[in-house]
């Protein structure tokens, strides 16, 4: 590694040393060219006098350039503020000058000198590479091949252990040696015994098939501990089958093989204690019997297959297990259970009731917690399941845009003629924007005797009740109800929107009271009638940003009354509908849609089927009106 690092350092120093040369020869061509320019550019050769305080370097350049008549281009990244002062020299001196001190580059067009900001080139370095370790291993014969120099003995032992599959270890005493050796083709053993004395060591093989080498004359403490473990594993590897039925191997606490056949819950607990010399407490004799066949388990892993539907638990305190019923002291758990993202409130009824089954709940509200008591199994089950459900529930904000779309269209004409109760002198009526004009019987014989007077036919006059009116009249309109309420709900729950209108009629009873001479009492109620908009939406949150929505909307309108203080009458629309959709992407649910016509008229018998005639001897109304109801929804999941 040091040969490395003065590699690096050697060639970093020649290139530190290569630049500076570069540099060097760089500002000498410059001065160079510069000496060639001041045949056609004779500004060079000025003499100048400068005091710059806090100038651009730009600005600087572009002064000596205007001054003395200097063709220059400036890189505008040249921004640099500078301090100087200069007397009596060149303006190339001080050209040359800025150039070093401020590590600038001249490019040259004919007498163009454009300034800029000097990059040194790229050097690549070359990468050293470490030496590659000459050895070989044939697993055919056991044959190991090496030709070291002076190579670093861990790098060594690791490629000898990477190449063979076999453990080489080394001693702290020899870890950081320079080893050096030719062996070819010789059995793996036989080659590091050679490779441990060419280089002043001692090769030991331990009993668990590693080679450790050390230095002559010191006793590594790595062979007695490998020794002592062994033999304490052989120590504790214990097995039985004294009773019939029942298998134990033990190999310590986390690696027990036991296989049983009808025994004892209380001698299957015992013998393993007892071998394992487990501390363990029975708050209760052991009932019942057990069949099962466990390997590589802890003792816990095996107390819980004994335990598992019986009343018996277990629990450890202080390095002893106590083992008796789970409603035992010392056996039961209390734990105080806080939600973090659910309320606690209705957590109880999702619970499954096994889960419960002799474990006391109660809600604590206050908290927000759930208090859990119960042996340890149990409250420990409960309390995984809690954990599972307490998982942020996401709210769904929907944005429920409504156009209602109402369109109508009448044409109402027609003349009346007839006899008044009362003479009417004047004439009157309304011309703009519907024609509604009243002629008076005084105006209809003032309008007969001018007919009169140019015509040999004598058309009379009226009486002066008789009157005459005239009917001309069209409606067109447009309505567009539209609103945009907001809704919030959690996933799973309803919302719901309600827009309504109420109408109200009168319901009137009279009441018989006696029988000689009965008196009549009225009572009149005003009944209230709704017709309501409401919107239902249920949404269920999946994965994808997927949300299922469950959607009800009704509407219902008045209409016309029969009389006038009859109930108003109803109309009714309602659909029903489950969709699926993305998050943020809008539904729409409509073309609920109502459509009326109108075409009635009066006017005398007969005459008022005549085409074109009956627009005079009677009324006419047409009309036609249509609705439409759309609905837009837009979900938005927000956790």
């Amino acid at each position: 590694m040091k040969k490395i690092y003065t590699k690096l350092l050697l060639i970093f120093s020649l290139l530190l040393f290569a630049c500076q040369v570069v540099a060097q020869s760089r500002f000498d061509q410059i001065q160079v060219k510069f000496e060639i320019l001041k045949a056609d550019n004779p500004g060079l050769d000025n003499i100048a006098e400068l005091s710059i305080n806090g100038s651009t370097l730009t600005e600087v350049i572009r002064g000596l350039a205007n001054t003395n008549n200097l063709n220059i281009s400036i890189d505008q990244n040249l921004d640099m503020q500078i301090v100087n002062n200069f007397a009596n020299v060149t303006v190339a001196e001080i050209l040359l000058f800025l150039i070093k001190r401020y590590d600038l580059d001249v490019n040259f067009t004919g007498n163009i000198m454009h300034f800029s900001k000097y990059n040194l080139p790229v050097v690549e370095i070359p990468e050293v590479k470490e030496k590659e370790l000459l050895i070989k291993y044939k697993n055919s014969g056991d044959e190991l091949f090496l030709d070291l120099d002076n190579d670093d003995l861990t790098k060594v032992v690791r490629k000898i252990t990477e190449v063979s599959g076999k453990n080489v270890v080394l001693a702290p005493e020899v870890v950081n040696r320079k080893v050096s050796v030719y062996i070819k083709n010789v059995t793996f053993k036989n080659a590091l015994e050679k490779f441990a004395f060419a280089n002043s060591m001692v090769l030991t093989e331990t009993e668990d098939d590693f080679f450790l080498l050390s230095e002559p004359g010191k006793k590594s403490s790595y062979i007695d501990e490998v020794t002592i473990k062994k033999l304490g594993a052989q120590d504790e590897k214990f097995e039985r089958n004294k009773t019939e039925g029942l298998y134990l191997k033990l190999n310590g606490v986390d690696d027990i093989e036991i296989s049983a056949e009808d025994i004892a819950i209380d001698e299957i607990v015992k013998s393993v204690a007892s071998e394992l010399k487990i501390n363990y407490h029975l708050l209760a004799n052991l009932q019942g019997k057990k069949s099962l066949s466990l390997k590589s388990s802890t003792f816990d892993n095996l107390l819980m297959s004994l335990f598992e539907s019986t009343l018996y638990t277990f629990s450890k305190s202080n390095g002893v297990y106590l083992i008796g019923e789970r409603k035992a002291e010392g056996l039961r758990k209390t734990i105080v259970f806080q939600l973090q993202n659910r309320s606690i409130e209705d957590i109880v009824s999702y619970i499954p009731s096994m889960l419960t089954k002799d474990v006391e709940l109660k809600e604590f509200v206050d908290l927000n917690s759930l208090v859990v008591s119960g042996s340890v199994p149990q409250t420990e089950e409960l309390i995984r399941f809690l954990e599972k459900i307490d998982q942020v529930v996401p709210m769904v904000a929907i944005e429920v845009i409504i156009v209602d779309y109402r369109r109508n269209r009448s044409v109402t004409t027609g003349i009346t003629a007839g006899l008044g109760t009362e003479p009417s002198e004047t004439t009157n009526g309304q011309i703009l924007p519907d024609a509604n004009f009243y002629f008076s019987s005084s105006s209809l014989n003032n309008l007969l005797g001018n007919i009169n007077k140019g015509s040999t036919i004598n058309l009379g006059k009226v009486t002066p009740n008789f009157y005459v009116s005239i009917k001309a009249l069209e409606t067109d309109g447009v309505l567009k109800v539209r609103s945009t309420p907001k809704l919030a709900t959690l996933n799973g729950h309803e919302a719901n929107l309600k827009i309504g209108n109420t109408e109200y009629y009168v319901n009137e009873q009279s009441i018989f009271q006696g029988s000689l001479s009965p008196q009549t009492q009225n009572n009149r109620t005003y009944v209230a009638v709704n017709a309501d908009l409401s919107v239902r939406i249920k949404p269920f949150v999946s994965g994808n940003d997927q949300i299922t929505l469950d959607i009800t909307v009704e509407q219902s309108d008045f209409t016309e009354r029969i009389t006038e203080n009859a109930p108003p009458g109803q109309v009714t629309r309602s659909f029903t509908s489950m969709l699926r959709v993305k998050d943020n992407e809008i539904v729409l649910l409509g073309g609920l849609e109502e459509k009326s016509t109108n075409n009635s008229g009066s006017g005398l018998p007969l005459i008022s089927r005549i085409p074109l005639i009956k627009w005079i001897f009677g009324n006419r109304t047409k009309g036609k009106a249509s609705s439409q109801l759309n609905i837009f929804i837009k979900p938005t999941v927000i956790y």
